[in-house]
This record gives C-alpha cells, structure tokens and sequence, in this order.
C-alpha cells in the first residue's frame, strides 16, 4: 500500500470518531500546553530579572574594590596602572560620599555616588523614570526611590525637581584625628533620572562637579574589558597588585544556573500532564485496534500486509500527537497572554510597571512539536503491532 493510501486512510479517524479523536487531540495539546506555559514562564522570569540588571558592557566590566587590609588604596595611581593593562579598554571610577540632601522644607540623609556617565552603561543601571544624565560637568542627578520618598514623592514626580546637597568629608587633622567637614554645594542638581530602589536612600552625580573638593581616594573602579576571553587574566593580574575584584558576568552565571534549575522543576510538573495525556491516546488507540478488530480482517482478505496494518496504526498515533502538539502551542501561546495581561493588570493597578512575563524561544516550541510526535509514535507501536499480529480468520469472526 502506498504512503499516500495510508495517509487518507489514517485520517478516517476524524470523519468515523470526530468526538472522541478531538478529545484525545485535546488531552496532548492540554499537557503540551502546560508544558509551554510554565517553561515560558521560567524564561520569562529569567529574562525580565536578567534584563533589568545587565546591559552588553556590563558583562564585560570588573568592579574593583580596595583591600580588606586598608594598605592599599584606590587612587588615580591604581587608575593609572590598570588602565595600562593590556585589553583594558575603559575605566570608571566611583566616590562615595555621606551627605544631606534638601528639597523645599525637607532635609534627609542619603549617600553620594560620584561617577562618571559611562557607570551606568558599565554596571547595568537602568532609571526606572526618566533617563540618566549624559553630561559631565552638568548639575544633573539620578536618584533612588527610596531618596524620593523622603520628600513625599512618587519617583515620576521628582523628575525635574531641583536638590541641594550637604556633602560631609572626613579629613585627618594635623593632630592625626578625623575630622568631618561639612560643604555645602552652590550650585542644585536636577533630577533626571529615578533608579528602582526601596530600600536604600543615594544619589548619582557627576565626578567632575566636585573635582574642587581633591577627593584623591575612590571607592570603586568599573574596569572595562575588551573580550569576555581576556577577564580571567585582568582579574587575576589586578587582584595580584592587591585588590578585590568581582563581576558582574559571575552573579548573571549564578542566577542562569538557579534559572535552569527553575525550569526544570516547572517542566517535570508539566510532564505530569503530558503523561496523563499520552496515557489517554494510548487507550484511544487500544479502543480503536478493539473496534476494528473485523475491519482488519477484511483489509488482510484483500492483500494488505502485516507492515501495512502496522504503518496505518502508526499513522494515525503520529497524526494526533503531531495535532496535539500544534494545538499545545496554541493553548500555551493563549494562556501565557491571558496570564500575562492579568499580572500587568494587577501591576498597573498597584502602581508597577507593565512587562512581558513569558518567553517562547522559537527552538523550544519546534522541540514541543517534535516531542509530542514522538509521543504519538510511542503510543502507537504497541496497538500497532498487536493489529499486524492478529489473524485474518479470526479477525473476520471477531464479533
């Protein structure tokens, strides 16, 4: 029998059994639905987390931090000396500062990050409102949420305002005690950006608007690093000069390996139900070979052979696993937008910010499509080969 005799024949199915065949088709594409929806979710998650604390040069940056032994410092002689090593593209160094900051009739305390543009581009900081400034010798600020709230603001509304600032340095006396001295700056700085943060109160701005102040010491240096092949080697050539060295790529490799670990916990629940699924096919095709039982009899009487019995049972577990896994795709493709629009909405309503909970690669969905074929396939050899194996005699008095 040809492939093509086959083929219309396996498609019976649809046209003898309409109702119980869509069920069957509509169990696999549940389970495979299911399966989407929590492995998209998993991605999604990753992706939503991930995207909001890496940017491309982010990846390839160091953060290099002083001793714990004290004895050595981060100054523009440290700057210097990295900045010579091979590979090292950019450098950017960070302040910080305690100071006071002052808005109308409110005064509260905050920390200072004095930076340069490029730190936001080399740590992933991304403004949660507004945009972060550009500028560097500009009176422009980017501050957290947690410092807008101490002027009873929302972050969307301290955009624009203009803050002042006490800034409170520690100097050694002549006697070799600590001094603090208080400056307070001129000049305020406008608000440009507000970074997602409740927990801690700080404010960005730029270094060179305090150049007058002869901060010789920085607290932290972004090293910038050509190819991610060269980092293991500046790492270890900056910690041998004494330094404390992390990245950011080391924090990002952790959370993909929780990730991987997350998905493939929602994916075992999602099995769950493609089992389920796979075990109802498997008895749509038993009760199928049971009721054709005779139909098989005649189909031997007139020539068909052993392998054409089995090919056509074959067939038909391949069709509906293949249909289960196009429909799957769609019911998880639907119940991941649907999902997706109550959570924005809900996040709207409480005041957060919309975004895409679920991610579908391309390659995942063509893997579901060929996994539940081969579903089909496996649910079919044993109903296939019990029907190549009856006799035509008996078969023809099966009542």
């Amino acid at each position: 029998m040809r492939v093509t005799d086959t083929l219309s024949l396996s498609t019976r199915m649809f046209k003898t059994r309409p109702m119980r065949t869509f069920l069957t088709i509509l169990g696999v594409s549940v389970g495979i639905g299911t399966v989407l929806f929590l492995v998209s979710l998993g991605y999604g998650l990753q992706n939503v987390i991930l995207n909001r604390i890496t940017t491309a040069d982010s990846l390839l940056s160091l953060d290099v931090s002083p001793g714990t032994s004290g004895l050595i410092s981060l100054d523009q002689e440290s700057v210097n000396k990295i900045s010579q090593i091979k590979e090292v593209v950019e450098i950017s160094p960070v302040a910080n500062l305690s100071a006071q900051m002052s808005l109308n009739n409110f005064t509260g305390d905050s920390l200072v990050y004095a930076v340069d543009p490029s730190f936001f581009r080399l740590s992933g900081v991304t403004p949660q409102y507004g945009e972060v400034f550009d500028k560097e010798n500009g009176c422009e600020a980017v501050i957290s949420s947690a410092g807008a709230q101490l002027f009873n603001l929302a972050p969307n509304e301290i955009i624009g305002k203009k803050i002042a600032l006490s800034l409170f340095l520690t100097k050694i006396s002549e006697e070799g005690f600590e001094e603090v001295e208080v400056v307070e700056r001129e000049e305020k700085y406008t608000i440009k950006g507000v970074v997602e943060d409740e927990d801690t109160s700080y404010i960005y701005i730029p270094n060179r608007t305090i150049s007058d102040l002869a901060i010789g010491k920085y607290d932290l240096l972004k090293v910038k690093v050509s190819q991610n092949e060269y980092m293991e080697n500046i790492r270890n050539e900056i910690i041998n000069s004494g330094f404390l060295v992390s990245s950011l790529s080391d924090t990002i490799e952790q959370a993909n390996k929780i990730f991987k670990i997350i998905q493939i916990i929602l994916s075992l629940f999602g099995l769950v139900a493609l089992v389920v699924s796979a075990i109802g096919m498997f008895n749509t095709m038993t009760i199928a070979l049971l009721e054709r039982i005779n139909e098989i009899g005649i189909m031997r009487s007139i020539g068909l052979t052993k392998k054409d019995i089995k090919r056509l049972f074959l067939f038909e577990s391949i069709i509906m696993g293949f249909l289960g896994g196009i429909g799957g795709i769609i019911v998880g493709y639907l119940g991941g937008e649907i999902a997706n629009l109550g959570i924005n909405a809900l996040a709207k309503n409480f005041g957060g910010q919309a975004f895409d909970l679920f991610y579908r690669p391309l390659w995942f969905m063509v893997v579901i499509v060929v996994f539940s074929t081969v579903i089909g396939f496996l649910t079919g050899v044993y109903p296939s080969k019990r029907a190549a194996r009856l006799n035509p005699l008996e078969a023809l008095r099966y009542k």
